[in-house]
């Protein structure tokens, strides 16, 4: 993967039925997911990468599904610390292993302790790194010490990704592969721009950047994602449906403020 090929407009799709990061699967059946996956791989075929979201805290599921997506085609899984569980850190590991032992697919972890209550370290992480089919993890514990760990004692090949837009600039100059963005739904070529500008060494113009992007990056999580992203990709003209229960529809006091915002960008979806 190169660090463009985590944009939604550079053709690949990142599909996530584990965590409402920019979407609902935690709503969804199974069999909703499985048909997701194998519409989209269909519709994309090679010239993108599905990269399914396929775990939770059922243990013995997240393996069944993980076969099932791989029979699908998809290109590789999502493997989330799960919610609720707490397990300790042994139990994290033996889990995501026996997940990764039961596909050839490459897998890539995700951490988000805001989530899921519950810190995977950078111990448990760079033992995981050691399986061949374990390739990087989303990073989203917004622990500065505990990534940087995690990039310089990775094995080579094991990638870190920012798992918060407003992250990115500060993890990729520590030496972090990229973003797995909520932003890229509504100014992704603009993320890729900044994006590239750290690869070429243009760091003080990729924190101009940073800057100029970082009010929409706050402003996706005033409430619960992903309420604000499908208000803003549906305000821009790319309709994208409603929302399932729990979650609800924006307030005006919250579009009111949020408009503001998204009024200072333009949306780069290709509407």
């Amino acid at each position: 993967m190169s660090h463009g090929r985590l944009i939604r407009q550079h053709m690949v799709w990142w599909i996530f039925p584990t965590v409402p990061i920019t979407g609902e699967s935690p709503s969804m059946s199974d069999d909703e997911k499985l048909r997701l996956f194998g519409e989209i791989k269909e519709e994309v075929g090679d010239s993108a990468a599905i990269i399914a979201g396929t775990t939770d805290n059922n243990h013995r599921k997240s393996i069944e599904l993980s076969i099932e997506a791989e029979n699908i085609g998809v290109d590789a899984l999502l493997l989330t610390v799960p919610a609720y569980n707490k397990p300790p850190q042994e139990g994290l590991y033996e889990h995501f292993k026996a997940i990764a032992s039961s596909t050839s697919l490459p897998g890539l972890l995700y951490n988000v302790p805001s989530r899921t209550s519950l810190n995977m370290t950078a111990e448990t992480t760079l033992k995981l790194a050691e399986i061949d089919n374990i390739v990087g993890v989303k990073e989203a514990s917004s622990d500065y010490v505990q990534i940087t760990q995690i990039i310089d004692g990775a094995p080579e090949g094991f990638k870190v990704w920012s798992g918060n837009d407003d992250e990115t600039f500060n993890i990729m100059c520590m030496g972090g592969y990229g973003i797995v963005s909520v932003a890229s739904n509504i100014i992704g070529l603009q993320i890729k721009s900044m994006m590239n500008m750290i690869v070429e060494g243009n760091v003080q113009l990729a924190d101009k950047k940073h800057h100029q992007m970082l009010p929409l990056f706050k402003a996706l999580f005033w409430v619960t994602n992903p309420i604000p992203i499908k208000y803003a990709v549906n305000r821009s003209g790319f309709k994208i449906g409603t929302k399932r229960l729990q979650l609800s529809d924006p307030d005006e006091s919250l579009t009111s403020r949020f408009d503001k915002i998204m009024d200072l960008y333009e949306a780069d979806l290709p509407v």
